[in-house]
């Protein structure tokens, strides 16, 4: 059982929460303010996760998953998540969010902004690219033959293959890679973003991009 923690409970970050709740992980989520609003809402839609400021969502946890809007990232305080595996599970939607060039400032790809602002943690991109509504769907069991890859790419190996066992945990099969120049390949307008594949197409998708394959995990739903 791993202790994890979800900013923002948009359909991302309930579904990922459902989903870490149903695989046997403690779960807190947090909004950006008052826990009570949130608390009314995950009772309908994540019913069983906890609730929390959040300070006190990350304060206890091992993941921590960002799954707020791509332009909300400037409100997150560095401090709070430094030390900590980060899970960067947001897209740049620049059609609705804009250029956003405060947030990139020359940065080519939304994690690397992501590590930039939040100096210390631990980033790694996973789980945007696959959408809310194949968390549950798509999982699998170990036995399966069928089990979607996922990948989990970081310039810190150790977080990448920490956050590649909790998403394998999931029902997927998981795949560490480094590093965060190459998480490009996950992002919108990618064939990883835009498809599912066993986990052996992902890596070969992943080292054309350049990215250095570490492990693939196989890990059943706990």
């Amino acid at each position: 059982m791993t202790r994890v923690a979800v900013l923002g409970v948009g359909k991302v970050g309930t579904a990922i929460a459902r989903a870490a709740l149903a695989a046997g992980h403690e779960v807190t989520v947090a909004g950006s303010g008052d826990p009570e609003p949130v608390r009314f809402i995950t009772e309908i839609v994540a019913p069983g996760v906890a609730v929390a400021a959040a300070f006190d969502a990350v304060e206890g946890s091992e993941i921590v998953v960002l799954s707020i809007p791509l332009p909300k990232l400037a409100s997150l305080d560095p401090e709070m998540l430094a030390g900590r595996v980060v899970v960067d599970a947001m897209n740049h939607w620049e059609p609705t969010d804009g250029a956003l060039p405060a947030i990139f400032d020359g940065h080519a790809t939304t994690s690397e902004a992501v590590a930039a602002h939040l100096v210390g943690a631990r980033v790694v991109k996973a789980l945007n690219h696959i959408g809310y509504h194949e968390m549950e769907a798509d999982a699998r069991g170990l036995d399966a033959t069928d089990r979607r890859g996922l990948a989990a790419v970081s310039d810190d190996e150790a977080a990448a293959r920490v956050v590649a066992e909790f998403v394998s945990s999931l029902g997927f099969d998981a795949l560490a890679a480094g590093g965060l120049a190459h998480s490009a390949a996950l992002e919108p307008g990618s064939a990883l973003f835009a498809g599912s594949f066993p986990v052996a197409d992902v890596a070969r998708l992943l080292s054309e991009a350049g990215a250095q394959v570490h492990a693939a995990e196989r890990l059943d739903s706990i």
